[in-house]
């Protein structure tokens, strides 16, 4: 599939007086209102809804908190590990487990330290209703470096029961090289993985039994991807890819290929210097979509609510630097639609985006400046009709 430039389209705004907790957007096709059901949060970076409706929230200094009947409760829930948390590190996503009406199992990402040095582990743990018990790192990357960027981390579980997991190229080594450890298959630096939900590596992982080759890998070639969602009808998985200057992108990963990084991108350097000339090269996959400039593209998803009805089967990305959510149309008449549904003006800096069990989208946010520890937001986007 050629990939596809993407334009930003404004959706007008309709600013309340105050301009939290509810504002309403206007867009090509719903008219939607933003209402925040917490804040007080510092550096809040991923939800997973409960089945009981109530919803947990990790916040990057290392605390796990519990919105309970839509308040957030006052303390954090004990039993998580020291985090570094420092710069990019700290508490990133979290995931239940398929059967976790059964189980009970709860999985986090988060930066671990080690002297100087920090990389990015999966801890699974279980959670009785009050506190998380039975905590273990079931798998540690080998990207340690003394580093605080670029960890990660987004898991999701597949279909078939395994985890994808992604891995941030920490910027290493840096600026030599501009992180070619993303092309290295013996490190899990710039990876997406594929593990067991015990940790274990799958036996069909494509590069199991390989010498020099990290048996954990499932796609090299990455940045930083900081969102991954199975798509609800191919089962394919498709991943954010965080760009420097320009060239966010959306991929469908598939295994053992490489993406790119940092050989091929859209984007340039920070200093506005070319990373590399390649956009393409062979035997390394395009996006599906690309940014420039950068939403600072952190989640995604495929909408399959019905509270959206005209959204139904599109792709929603958040964008971080930018400040905006954005729609995604992906076939039929309008295929280069895009919208930026949720736009600056809320003065949002988005970090994750999911779709709750009522079909309604929660964001979790931090305010403009994103350096203050208690101005973290989860908000809920819902019809304002």
């Amino acid at each position: 599939m050629k990939p596809l430039l993407i334009v930003l389209l404004a959706a007008s705004v309709q600013l309340s007086a105050q301009t939290l907790p509810s504002v309403v957007f206007e867009t090509n096709a719903h008219k939607i209102r933003i209402t925040t059901i917490a804040d007080g949060l510092s550096n809040p970076w991923s939800i997973a809804f409960l089945p009981d409706g109530n919803m947990l929230v990790t916040e990057r200094p290392g605390r796990l908190r519990l919105i309970r009947n839509g308040v957030l409760q006052a303390g954090p829930i004990a039993g998580l590990p020291e985090v570094r948390y420092r710069n990019h590190g700290g508490l990133m996503d979290i995931a239940l487990h398929p059967n976790y009406s059964q189980n009970q199992l709860v999985y986090f990402t988060y930066s671990k330290p080690r002297e100087k040095e920090a990389t990015t582990a999966l801890l699974r743990a279980r959670f009785d209703g009050k506190q998380l018990v039975d905590v273990k790192d079931i798998f540690v990357a080998d990207a340690w470096t003394t580093s605080d960027v670029n960890f990660g981390s987004r898991i999701v579980f597949a279909p078939d029961g395994t985890i994808i997991m992604t891995i941030g190229e920490r910027n290493f080594p840096f600026p030599q090289n501009q992180g070619m450890s993303a092309q290295d298959l013996n490190t899990h630096m710039g990876k997406i993985l594929r593990l067991r939900d015990d940790g274990s590596v799958p036996a069909d992982n494509p590069f199991v039994g390989k010498a020099g080759h990290k048996p954990e890998i499932y796609s090299y070639g990455h940045r930083n991807s900081q969102g991954i969602t199975i798509h609800p009808v191919t089962g394919a998985v498709w991943a954010s890819e965080h760009g420097p200057l320009g060239g966010d992108e959306a991929n469908i990963i598939l295994p053992g290929r490489n993406y790119g990084w940092p050989l091929v991108t859209f984007g340039k350097g920070y200093d506005g210097k070319p990373i590399t000339q390649d956009t393409r090269r062979d035997g390394m996959e395009q996006p599906q979509f690309y940014w420039v400039p950068s939403l600072g593209i952190t989640n995604l998803l495929f909408y399959t609510g019905d509270r959206f009805p005209m959204w139904k089967g599109e792709l929603i990305v958040a964008g971080h630097g930018a400040m905006l959510i954005q729609r995604v149309r992906q076939e039929g008449r309008g295929t280069n639609e895009r919208e930026s549904i949720v736009t600056p003006a809320l003065r949002r800096r988005f970090r994750d985006l999911r779709q709750g069990p009522d079909g309604l989208l929660y964001v979790v946010a931090s305010d403009k400046a994103n350096d203050q520890p208690d101005t973290g937001t989860v908000m809920r986007i819902e019809p304002a009709e």
